[in-house]
């Protein structure tokens, strides 16, 4: 049985079918890339799996259990945490208590707050944030905010990690940096990870397959150099070779 097995997933947005009878498998310490063009659904579905959105139909079966219908905070407590496309913190919390939320209200929650404060500490430390633990999060640059929304994810304890654009915004020193703490913290938390990002290069260097969708509809899927050597992936979202 699959780590994560999806099956016809749809969602539309009135006459928008903005996900359309979408499937695949995911196998347990895998990394699946989502790529596409903008609009393409990929943010979308990530919302059908973590319960921001109540999928018209499909199925979504995580750890033999379905997710559908569960509410975010149930789907968090499943070992699904995530990240998102534009940084949410609690701007007027520090860094320590942003990723704290993670530790009281995710997967096996700390017994209380001291002992929350401790292991978020450990946390930050993970993604490279101890010496920033007690600044205010509106005080982080982008890049530091955006290791303290993983460490938030981090500290809900997911067995599968959904990134969403985590390298947006970020110069090219940054998301190599982005790359390595992507492998390291796979490798040393034994992750599951589906990444949505537009960097292609991030993209083929860390995804074991590639997902393709356009319009809502997955038109391929497979390992990285299949995808990017495919000429409707080429067509529709990496651009056609100049001649």
């Amino acid at each position: 049985m699959s780590f994560l097995k999806v099956e016809g997933l749809s969602k539309s947005f009135g006459g928008l079918k903005a996900v359309y009878d979408v499937g695949f498998d995911v196998e347990q310490g895998e990394i699946l890339g989502f790529i596409g063009p903008n609009g393409s659904g990929k943010t979308t579905t990530l919302n059908l799996l973590t319960g921001f959105l109540k999928p018209d139909s499909g199925v979504i079966m995580f750890n033999g259990q379905n997710l559908v219908g569960l509410q975010r905070n149930q789907v968090c407590r499943k070992g699904v945490a995530r990240t998102f496309q534009i940084v949410k913190p609690f701007l007027e919390f520090t860094a320590l208590k942003n990723v704290m939320v993670g530790r009281v209200y995710g997967q096996e929650p700390a017994r209380n707050l001291k002992v929350a404060a401790e292991e978020s500490r450990e946390i930050l430390e993970v993604v490279g944030l101890f010496d920033k633990a007690e600044i205010l999060a509106k005080d982080l640059t982008l890049m530091e905010r955006k290791r303290m929304e993983l460490a938030r994810a981090l500290a809900a304890r997911p067995q599968l990690l959904l990134l969403d654009e985590l390298m947006a915004g970020l110069n090219h020193a940054e998301a190599e940096d982005a790359m390595q703490l992507i492998r390291q913290i796979k490798d040393d938390l034994n992750l599951t990870i589906l990444m949505v990002e537009h960097i292609v290069k991030a993209i083929v260097g860390l995804s074991d397959r590639i997902l393709v969708l356009n319009m809502g509809e997955k038109i391929a899927e497979g390992p990285p150099q299949e995808i990017i050597h495919n000429p409707e992936v080429i067509d529709v979202y990496l651009g056609k070779p100049h001649a």
